[in-house]
């Protein structure tokens, strides 16, 4: 019998003895990552706004035989960053992984007609709110010898989305936070990725999916035919939290279905012109 042990390519997946925070922890895609990461062995740290809501998915955490610490936090005002931090160090004294998935959008139009206040929740909360949460988390992971920054970009952060202005500039600078994390965090074993979906079945996405017109649009521009699922980009996060992505850095995935590569848009387009 061989007493040396080869690594499987299924054990780098495994996440035992790390910690992860996650915010915008309580629905949607956050929920779904959370209890993923957990699944792969991680205790984690859930944020978001209202803890009642936080609750309940540390309770499924808790049934998986993970630790799971429900903090209220709303990570656009810098005073509720430090207290997220803080406590999550004051409990496990360390945080391997962060998800930043907290994020909004209010307005929905012409640039002409959307105004400061409009740009700085949007702008606060999904661009803001992550810059220095990575900072504050970063700074924890370089003084215990490298970590992951994941974060929840968009698919209208690389091609804008019609209405969606303020929010698409928000998400591109998701992308480029991301890029500038990776090259500046390298040198301390910090990798910096992000995923960019496309339209996911969440809270967020309500008002499309109510529309039957523009559902039936944005079915039809995916090469699948259809729109995600949460629990569809949990994979990708975990890829992305584990040893799986070691040499990954610096990188957005792109979860649309196959939007840009889809062959079903160009048809609507020549059919509705015959």
């Amino acid at each position: 019998m061989n007493a040396e042990h080869k690594e499987s390519i299924l054990d780098k997946f495994h996440l035992e003895g790390k910690v992860a925070l996650v915010t915008g922890g309580s629905r949607g895609i956050g929920r779904s990552i959370a209890l993923g990461l957990a699944e792969a062995g991680a205790d984690v740290v859930l944020a978001s706004r209202k803890l009642p809501d936080l609750e309940a998915v540390a309770q499924e955490i808790a049934q998986m035989g993970r630790k799971a610490l429900p903090v209220a936090a709303n990570v656009r005002h810098l005073p509720e960053i430090s207290n997220l931090v803080k406590t999550a160090m004051d409990e496990f004294g360390r945080i391997d992984i962060l998800v930043n998935n907290a994020g909004t959008n209010i307005v929905f139009g012409s640039v002409f007609n959307m105004d400061e206040k409009a740009w700085d929740i949007i702008m606060g909360l999904n661009l803001k709110g992550y810059f220095f949460l990575s900072q504050a988390v970063g700074q924890i992971m370089r003084d215990k010898g490298g970590g992951n920054i994941i974060s929840i970009a968009s698919e209208n952060g690389i091609r804008p989305g019609v209405g969606l202005g303020i929010y698409s500039v928000s998400k591109a600078g998701v992308i480029m936070l991301t890029k500038v994390l990776a090259q500046e965090w390298g040198q301390y074993n910090i990798r910096a990725n992000a995923i960019a979906p496309g339209v996911v079945r969440t809270r967020l996405s309500t008002a499309l999916q109510s529309n039957p017109v523009i559902r039936g649009r944005t079915e039809d521009s995916a090469a699948l035919g259809r729109i995600a699922e949460p629990e569809e980009i949990v994979g990708a996060a975990l890829f992305l939290a584990s040893d799986a992505s070691s040499y990954m850095t610096g990188q957005t995935l792109v979860l649309d279905g196959g939007h840009f590569s889809s062959v079903r848009t160009l048809l609507s387009t020549i059919s509705s012109t015959e």
